[in-house]
Formats: C-alpha cells, sequence, structure tokens
C-alpha cells in the first residue's frame, strides 16, 4: 500500500525537518494572520453570536484528523440517554449546499456531507449545514424549536459562534512539532486561550499526553477508541468480526488516518488480502475505484463514514464503527457545565 500525499505530510509536521523550516515564512504569516483574525472578533470588532441554548462545540487544533466525529457522538448519546433534546451543526465539508439546511439520513453525502449524513444516520437527531455555522443553527432552532442543546461538529476556529464549552481532541501526534501550517499541524498556538466565559476541556484518544497538557491537569480526559465487534452492510445484516478470522478480507478507508483503521482490524485477528488507502472526505468514485473488477464473492470492510457513499450503489460493503467512549470523570464536568445553563437566557450577541 502506497502512502498518501497527505500521509507523508502528517508524517513530517512531526519533526521541524527540511519540510518545516522550508514553510518556515509563510508559517510565520499564518500565525500572524490566525492571531490577528481573532483578536478582531476578541475587542469587538467582529459580531460574535450566542445560539438560544447551550453550545459545545468539539474541535480541534490539529490539522489531519484527530477523531472529532466519534466524540460528538459520544456527547451526544450521553446527553439524548439523560433526556436531553440535542440538535448537531456542522459546517458539512465535502457538500455542494450553498446554503444552511436540515440533514436527513435520506440524503446524499455529495449533497450535505459524508460526516453531517453520517452524524444524522448514527445520533437520530436533528442536524443542520451551513458554511456560516449560525446560520445552521437558526436552520435547526426554526425547524426544532424544542432543542436544549446543540453540539457543534468542528467550529473552534470559528469565531463569529459563541460555545459554552469547548471539547479540544487530540490524537496520538499531540501537537506535533508545535509549529503552524504549513510547516507543522497547528491551526492555532497552542495552549489556545478560550473565550472569557467559556470553558476547555481537552480530549486525548491517542497516548501521547506530555505534548497537550495544560496548566490545569483536571481539563485532560483520555477516552477509550476500539471497532464494534460486529459489522454492518447496507442491506441491514450484521456480522461478528470474528467470522473473518482466517478468512481472507479486504479493506478500505477514506478517512484522515486510514493506517490506523486497518491496525485495529489486524488487532481483531483480521488478515487483511488488500488495504486501499484513500484522501480523507475521498468521493463515491475514488472509493468504488478498489473495488471494480473484484469478483463479487470478496468481502469488503469500510469504515462508517465511506459507507454512507457506498451503501447506495454497493449495500454488500461491510462498515465497521469506531466506538468511542469518553471517560465518567469528563462526562461528570460535561454534566457540571452543561445542566446549570440550561434555564440561562442565550440567543443575544456579545461582541
Amino acid at each position: 500500500m502506497r502512502p498518501t500525499l497527505e500521509s507523508l505530510l502528517t508524517r513530517s509536521w512531526l519533526h521541524r525537518g527540511a519540510w518545516a523550516w522550508l514553510c518556515w515564512p509563510v508559517a510565520l504569516l499564518y500565525r500572524m494572520l490566525t492571531m490577528a483574525h481573532r483578536r478582531w472578533y476578541a475587542i469587538g470588532l467582529g459580531r460574535v453570536e450566542r445560539a438560544p441554548v447551550p453550545l459545545v462545540v468539539v474541535g480541534n487544533v490539529v490539522a489531519g484528523g484527530a477523531g472529532k466525529t466519534p466524540v460528538v457522538m459520544a456527547v451526544v448519546e450521553h446527553f439524548t440517554q439523560q433526556g436531553l433534546q440535542v440538535g448537531i451543526v456542522s459546517r458539512g465539508h465535502g457538500g455542494t449546499h450553498s446554503q444552511a439546511r436540515l440533514v436527513t439520513p435520506q440524503d446524499h453525502a455529495s449533497d450535505v456531507g459524508d460526516e453531517p449524513l453520517l452524524l444524522s444516520r448514527r445520533c437520530a437527531v436533528p442536524v443542520a449545514v451551513g458554511r456560516r455555522r449560525m446560520e445552521a443553527v437558526r436552520a435547526l432552532m426554526h425547524a426544532y424549536p424544542q432543542t436544549q442543546l446543540l453540539v457543534s461538529d468542528d467550529g473552534l476556529q470559528h469565531h463569529a459562534m459563541w460555545h459554552d464549552v469547548a471539547l479540544c481532541v487530540f490524537d496520538e501526534r499531540g501537537v506535533g512539532n508545535r509549529w503552524p501550517l504549513p510547516s507543522g499541524p497547528l491551526r492555532e498556538s497552542w495552549p489556545r486561550t478560550p473565550w472569557p466565559g467559556s470553558v476547555q476541556l481537552v480530549v486525548q484518544t491517542g497516548v501521547n499526553t506530555a505534548s497537550v497538557s495544560q496548566p490545569d491537569d483536571k481539563t485532560s480526559f483520555l477516552a477509550e477508541r476500539r471497532l464494534s465487534d460486529t459489522a454492518r452492510n447496507g442491506r441491514g445484516q450484521t456480522r461478528a468480526l470474528s467470522d473473518w478470522i482466517g478468512q481472507d478480507v479486504h479493506a478500505l478507508a477514506g478517512i484522515a488516518h486510514p493506517d490506523r483503521f486497518f491496525a485495529m482490524l489486524e488487532r481483531q485477528g483480521l488478515q487483511l488480502r488488500t488495504r486501499h488507502a484513500l484522501i480523507d472526505h475521498a468521493t463515491l468514485q475514488e472509493l468504488e475505484r478498489p473495488l471494480q473488477g473484484t469478483p463479487g464473492d470478496r468481502d469488503w470492510l469500510c469504515t462508517e463514514k465511506d459507507a454512507v457513499k457506498l451503501w447506495a450503489h454497493h449495500p454488500d460493503v461491510w462498515a465497521v464503527p469506531l466506538i468511542t467512549t469518553l471517560p465518567a470523570s469528563l462526562l461528570t464536568r460535561l454534566d457540571a457545565l452543561v445542566w446549570p445553563k440550561l434555564s440561562l437566557p442565550h440567543g443575544h450577541q456579545i461582541a
């Protein structure tokens, strides 16, 4: 399996090598622009809006995907199990929508984005997408005025939208070489300064904890990630992963870090005959290429994000869900932050 350009770039961000030094002038300019953009809103020149209900942002400061969407699923599940009416907003990366709109499970990923469609199908709560997230908030609240809590998939750098709580997600890369794009992986400086009045928590989905430590260790939490023991295809059938042990199986993944998916399958005892690593948010056409010309009796495994694009045309492909479990200490902290705000007035402009 040949590494993708994206994976090579991600690996280069772990060290301050030739690429990092070559791009340093551009990285310095990027850092100045991001600081100026944030400052614009901080001093009141940019309009910052509150949602009419508390809003939790799940985002990251590291480019390349850190596992935000599974954390969103875990947060939404936690609060819906407590009886809250929860909604999700997202930019809808990869979608062709030009205006804010609601997402339904029957939509196509090419229209609304693969991650919002996955969230709509998995979480069974209202989901809205919009290039300006506050427009997505308004669209969702107009259609579902009973919504009590909003969770934003990404949006830490979307300063026009106020958030009450920020979950900043890191994987095993930590903050890499600590340099900004394109010399390093950082979208903004770390440690970042949260908005006055908001709370920032760190969710670590990897073991590289030292590089993301904050002044208060009580704000950092380690989540657990694992593959489900059961795969599901587009026909609604389920099958235990253990059924493929000792058999040849093929795998593809169009996510930020395909190797992680393949490695997790192999740790389950599966023998992968072929592995096809594609770019993050790969299109249907890109995902279909490995499938073309292969006998129909070959079993293919993919991620859920790939499945929302493949199943309409290839329902026999098996999706293996990634399950992220948040620690009880983090969920307790979230409850303490969110529940008191549910009765407070929201929805006013703060800058």
